[in-house]
């Protein structure tokens, strides 16, 4: 596993390309030239240039997450942008959008420009989230107008959700002008009340403390019925229950620009799984039942979620190693994600592949105003080549996080991300 300097010339040969964008799948080659697409298609190979033999493989847009916590500033010892951006290449993503709950919070135009200063040299595009409200205590609405000029793609003070409703309803007015959604966290904390799982007869028999599905879909249905009313964007994030997806279905019929995301390990794991009480299947909100998890999944397919997300959340061992209860909340999730993904939409659940990828890439860029059309000539190069048809384990080897708080460790995996391009670099999966 390496990061380099593309050469001059770069070749994909004899490859199958997916465009999302355009919906299309082809065979062809893919000349790249001073880190842009030069040719697609049959073209004279130059004299002096490298070719990766894509035979048998996928070449596509590069990913794009729409949640992540790289940490940076304030916990450098979990993640930073740098070693953030790394586990982002291992799994196949070009573009991120960080989160705002660092230390201090992005809830400033001075510390969003910090991020896109230092986001300069990385070897993807980082694009940072805002915070609503100051300190995220969800009382005084941050500059937002001010924090967009700066480079804010969306606003959000993640995991600490917006009780207050006018609040709400003024963070979506001013998003309105700004035309950017507002991502709100969607639990309500008294109804959560400390609980560490999903509420239910695993919880109680674990003696852990629940956190209800009532607590998600409350917050919701507030977000959505705000949203409506100003006639503002809202997006969901990490959505985990059936009675969420029922909300975000309704609403869709009369409102377009409500859209949602779902995490890998939503889709992946349901609350069964915590018997082993593993730290790393602590996550807000909580992994859910089995009926939850295939509402998820209907829910991709039929398009009431828009798009995949990880919630990449590194934490120390000290987080980590503890007892349930005090376990810090989230996951690592980057590296894993297509292997995830892959496994339970298309090998188990019979999506098809391309649709898969859109869900990755053309769909959140959309989201979030990115440009999506990538394979044009003179773009600069974002490209994710995968084998989807690969079986393989995840291993601490594949981490390039600082952290490694993952329950895929030891996991089957289906569908592997051989390379990342991106920024003039090109990220090699490949474990000797």
């Amino acid at each position: 596993m390496s990061l380099e300097k593309i050469t001059d010339n770069l070749i994909l040969k004899g490859g199958t390309l997916i465009d999302p964008h355009n919906e299309k799948t082809y065979n062809a080659d893919v000349l790249i030239r001073d880190g842009k697409i030069h040719e697609i298609g049959r073209f004279e190979i130059p004299d002096s240039c490298e070719i990766i033999d894509c035979i048998g493989k996928v070449i596509t847009h590069g990913f794009c997450d729409l949640h992540v916590h790289f940490r940076e500033p304030g916990r450098e010892d979990k993640e930073t942008l740098k070693t953030g951006s790394l586990a982002a290449m291992a799994g196949g993503f070009t573009r991120v959008c960080v989160m705002p709950n660092t230390n201090p919070p992005l809830d400033t135009p001075e510390s969003i420009h910090f991020i896109k200063k230092k986001a300069e040299d990385a070897p993807i595009y980082i694009h940072p989230i805002g915070a609503v409200s100051k300190g995220q205590d969800g009382r005084d609405i941050t500059e937002m107008g001010l924090m967009h000029k700066e480079g804010a793609v969306a606003f959000s003070d993640d995991g600490l959700p917006i009780q207050d409703g006018g609040i709400m309803r003024i963070a979506l007015e001013y998003s309105k002008l700004i035309g950017v959604p507002v991502i709100n966290h969607a639990e309500d904390e008294c109804l959560r009340d400390g609980g560490h799982m999903h509420e239910g007869t695993v919880s109680t028999r674990l003696g852990l403390a629940g956190n209800p599905d009532l607590a998600e879909s409350t917050m919701v249905h507030r977000d959505l019925e705000l949203a409506n009313y100003v006639d503002a964007r809202i997006h969901v994030p990490h959505v985990s229950s059936a009675k969420a997806v029922d909300l975000i279905r309704d609403m869709k019929k009369h409102k377009d620009d409500v859209t949602a995301e779902v995490t890998p390990h939503h889709l992946f794991f349901n609350d069964e799984d915590l018997r082993t009480y593993d730290t790393n299947l602590k996550v807000g909100p909580p992994i859910r039942t089995e009926k939850d998890r295939i509402s998820l999944i209907a829910a991709l397919k039929d398009g009431t979620i828009d798009c995949i997300a990880t919630d990449h959340a590194p934490h120390t061992i000290e987080n980590k190693e503890t007892t349930f209860d005090l376990a810090t909340f989230g996951m690592i999730g980057l590296e894993s994600c297509f292997g995830v993904v892959n496994k339970i939409m298309c090998k188990e659940s019979e999506m098809n592949l391309t649709k898969l990828i859109s869900l990755l890439t053309s769909s959140p860029r959309k989201i979030m105003g990115f440009e999506s059309d990538l394979f044009v000539k003179g773009t600069s190069a974002e490209i994710t080549i995968i084998d989807p048809e690969q079986d393989w384990i995840f291993s601490k080897e594949h981490i390039k996080s600082r952290s490694k708080n993952s329950p895929y460790i030891g996991k089957k995996m289906f569908g592997k991300v051989l390379y990342t391009i991106s920024r003039s670099h090109i990220f090699k999966n490949i474990i000797n």
